[in-house]
C-alpha cells in the first residue's frame, strides 16, 4: 500500500509523519510543495507516474483565514485548482484521494452540530475556496474521501494553541473570543483517523464527505483556558465578544460537527477535546 501525502512540511503532514511509524503496512511518500506543486498539473501528473500511490492524502492548503480575503487568487490556485489536479491526478492513476476540508464551508447559524447533509454556505474567501475544491474533486472523480474537520492544533506547525502559548510568554494578560463556538481538533488525532479510512477501506460505498473533529464544543476562550491550564500557565484571561476583535475575515459563530457518520462507518473511537488536548 503506497500513500502519498502532500503538504508534507505543514502541520497535518508533519502529524502523520509523527504517527507513520504504527502503520508498517503503509509506504508513505511524504511531499513537500518542492517535491510536489499542486498547483501545477504536470508536475502532479509526473508525480504520480513516478510513485504510483494508492491513496494520496491532501494535506496542502492555503489556511491563512484573514489573508485569504486579500490574496483570493492565491487561495483558489491551491485551494480549488490543486485540489482538482489531485483529482485528475487520482483518476488517472487508479488511486483514492483523502481530501482535507473545513467547518468554514458553513456559516454557522446553526444551533446544533452541522451533518453532512447540510448545505453549506461559507462567509469569507478561505471557506468558498475549500467548498470549490470540494466541488472540483467531486465533478472530477468517485473515489474520494472528503474530511471537513475544525480548529485543528498540534505541536507542529501554526495553531491557536502555539500562538496562545508564545503570547502568554511575552504578556500578563489576553483577551480572547467567547462567543464563536466549536471544536479543537489535535491534528494527531486527525492523522489516526485519516489512515483509519485507509486500513479499513472495503467498499466503493464508502466515498464521499465525512465530519471529523474531537468531540465536545467550546469557545475559542475556553479553548485558551484549557491550554494554560495543562500548561500551567498562568496568565489574566479575559473573555470579550467577537465584536471587540474585528478580523478581516468573517468567521462562523457555530461550527460543531457532528461526527455520527465517520464514526459508524469507520468504527474509530474519537477522544474529547479535553482529553486529547493533554497530549499535544
Amino acid at each position: 500500500m503506497v500513500v502519498l501525502v502532500t503538504g508534507a512540511n505543514g502541520q497535518l503532514g508533519q502529524a502523520i509523519q509523527f504517527v507513520a511509524g504504527n502503520y508498517p503496512k503503509i509506504e508513505f511518500v511524504f511531499c513537500s510543495s518542492l517535491d510536489l506543486d499542486i498547483t501545477n498539473k504536470e508536475n502532479c501528473e509526473s508525480v504520480f507516474e513516478t510513485i504510483k500511490p494508492d491513496f494520496c492524502i491532501n494535506a496542502a492548503a492555503y489556511t491563512a483565514v484573514d489573508k485569504a480575503e486579500s490574496e483570493p487568487e492565491k487561495a483558489v490556485l491551491i485551494n480549488v485548482i490543486g485540489a482538482k489536479n489531485l483529482a485528475e491526478s487520482c483518476k488517472k492513476a487508479d488511486a483514492k484521494l483523502i481530501h482535507i476540508s473545513t467547518d468554514f464551508v458553513f456559516d454557522g447559524s446553526k444551533k446544533e452540530p452541522y451533518n453532512e447533509a447540510d448545505l453549506p454556505n461559507p462567509k469569507g474567501v478561505y471557506g468558498r475556496t475549500k467548498l470549490e475544491g470540494e466541488k472540483a474533486i467531486q465533478e472530477t472523480f468517485d473515489a474520494y474521501f472528503i474530511i471537513r474537520t475544525s480548529w485543528v492544533y498540534s505541536q507542529f506547525g501554526n495553531n491557536f494553541m502555539k500562538t496562545m502559548l508564545r503570547l502568554a510568554s511575552e504578556r500578563s494578560s489576553l483577551n480572547v473570543v467567547n462567543d464563536q463556538i466549536g471544536t479543537p481538533t489535535n491534528a494527531v488525532d486527525l492523522a489516526n483517523a485519516i489512515l483509519k479510512i485507509i486500513e479499513s477501506k472495503t467498499s466503493n460505498d464508502q466515498y464521499g464527505i465525512y465530519n471529523f473533529s474531537n468531540e465536545g464544543q467550546c469557545s475559542w476562550f475556553d479553548f485558551a483556558k484549557k491550554i494554560f491550564e495543562i500548561n500551567e500557565v498562568k496568565i489574566d484571561l479575559n473573555p470579550i465578544p467577537t465584536t471587540q476583535f474585528p478580523t478581516p475575515a468573517e468567521r462562523p459563530k457555530y461550527s460543531v460537527l457532528d461526527k455520527t457518520k465517520f464514526k459508524k462507518t469507520f468504527g474509530f473511537a474519537i477522544q474529547s477535546w479535553e482529553t486529547s488536548i493533554a497530549k499535544a
